[in-house]
């Protein structure tokens, strides 16, 4: 984005900014000459030129800014230019009032005019900058990332997050295939963005982007390079259960046509601007639907998905005292693998050191307790109502079935943390995903295999 300031000079001309937070911060009379000009702004006095240069004076302005100054900036925005109370008091009385459906039609108009904060006219000024809308997108980041120490931006927040619920709607999206032969400048962005599984290096994108792979993406018309959420999918034979299998480099490339399974191994959401905004949904269904034209012969559509929450989880279950988390013959079995008596307080421990991976008997003694475990927190764990693994509430709220639990799938630094190496499929049968996401949506039920449930249930 900095690499906009000179365009956006060229489009202010010469501006008052110039006198604005010389050294990156703001101070008490730069907040007024703020002030003053965000009022200028909502003036509109001249014509779409001028409306532009204000713009981009003020886009200029808060690229400059240190972190202190954007907050300032931000803050300035938050705590004024709120709907007119007087204004608002006066339209309900208007709805209120109306004594037929024609007048109130026109009153509830006034209302939503009325309801609308100045200061969201002002923020939509920025989209007829370019690449506006992206900055706009990293303010409500920057908004976002200041809100504990300024809780008023929440209201910027909101404000943001409205107008990008209408400007995002998935029907203004295009989903695209990322190749090899996509811009570079795309794919430096790819291994910038991806949030779960890290690429190490360009051979390693190359070996995500060979021809048993493929890479989808959504975009926005504005953002043209901007990836707003991609997902890799690797082409394999039967469903996969390691990830570091699955992205071998020196694998075989296996031929798409000899492929009876299509494996989405990451999902990441690239722009924070955007949270709250969800596209995942709809870029899975899309996904399936171009694969199932392309390689119509593909059965199965399955993720291999990380467990972020499991660990967490466990270790506040052991110190809150929860029952029944390890059986006596499970004790059994890891008491005689350590040489000692064990108690499940032991646990977080072995947890945190891993060192019980490269301990063959130790490791399976483990596995059943821990895939119990795992099983349980994904079937029976919640928060507010629904399940507390985001990457579970994701899939099943899209349909999927919790498949399979996979031991030691990614035996990563970050897979061990979170999930103690383990890793599930949820898998999208296409005859159940619309029922499936009904129920899950009406009263919570979670579809899982018997394999799953059993496992929950030992």
């Amino acid at each position: 984005m900095r690499g906009l300031v000179g365009v956006w000079r060229g489009i202010a001309g010469g501006d008052e900014t110039g006198q604005i937070g010389r050294e990156g911060a703001l101070g008490q009379k730069d907040v007024e000459r703020l002030r003053h000009l965000f009022s200028e702004c909502l003036e509109a006095r001249g014509g779409e030129v001028s409306a532009r240069a204000r713009a981009a004076a003020l886009g200029r302005l808060y690229l400059g800014l240190t972190d202190e100054g954007k907050r300032a900036f931000l803050q300035t925005l938050a705590n004024g230019f709120s709907a007119d109370a007087a204004e608002l008091d006066k339209a309900i009385a208007e709805v209120q009032s109306a004594p037929d459906p024609v007048s109130r039609h026109k009153a509830e108009r006034k209302l939503r005019l009325a309801l609308t904060p100045p200061r969201q006219r002002l923020l939509t000024q920025f989209t007829a900058l370019p690449q506006g809308v992206k900055f706009l997108v990293d303010l409500r980041a920057d908004a976002f990332r200041f809100k504990k120490d300024a809780p008023e931006l929440a209201i910027l927040d909101a404000d943001l997050e409205d107008l990008f619920v209408a400007w995002f709607d998935v029907g203004f999206l295009e989903l695209q295939r990322i190749t090899w032969n996509s811009p570079a400048a795309l794919l430096e962005k790819l291994i910038a963005y991806e949030a779960v599984h890290a690429i190490e290096s360009w051979d390693d994108l190359r070996n995500r982007l060979d021809s048993d792979r493929r890479c989808y993406a959504f975009f926005h018309p504005r953002m043209p390079l901007e990836p707003l959420i991609f997902v890799e999918v690797a082409l394999v034979k039967g469903i996969a259960g390691n990830v570091q299998a699955l992205l071998d480099q020196s694998s075989p490339v296996l031929d798409p046509r000899e492929a009876d399974t299509a494996i989405f191994y990451s999902i990441s959401n690239t722009q924070v601007g955007l949270r709250g905004i969800s596209f995942g949904n709809f870029l899975i269904k899309r996904v399936v639907d171009d694969l199932s034209r392309e390689l119509p012969h593909l059965k199965q559509f399955s993720t291999l998905s990380p467990i972020p929450g499991f660990c967490k989880w466990l270790n506040e279950a052991i110190a809150q005292g929860t029952p029944d988390l390890v059986s006596a013959d499970a004790r059994e079995k890891l008491r005689e693998a350590l040489g000692k008596r064990f108690s499940k307080g032991m646990l977080p421990s072995l947890l945190k050191d891993n060192s019980w991976v490269d301990n063959p008997p130790l490791a399976e003694a483990m596995k059943p307790v821990l895939l119990r475990l795992c099983a349980r927190y994904l079937l029976t764990a919640q928060e507010r109502g629904r399940p507390r693994d985001p990457v579970a509430r994701f899939h099943l709220s899209n349909g999927a079935t919790v498949h399979r639990l996979n031991w030691l799938g990614d035996r990563s630094k970050n897979g061990m943390t979170q999930s103690a190496g383990i890793m599930v499929n949820y898998l999208y049968r296409l005859d159940d995903i619309d029922q499936n996401h009904e129920r899950f949506q009406r009263d919570g039920t979670i579809a899982a295999s018997s394999e799953v449930r059993r496992l929950a249930a030992l």
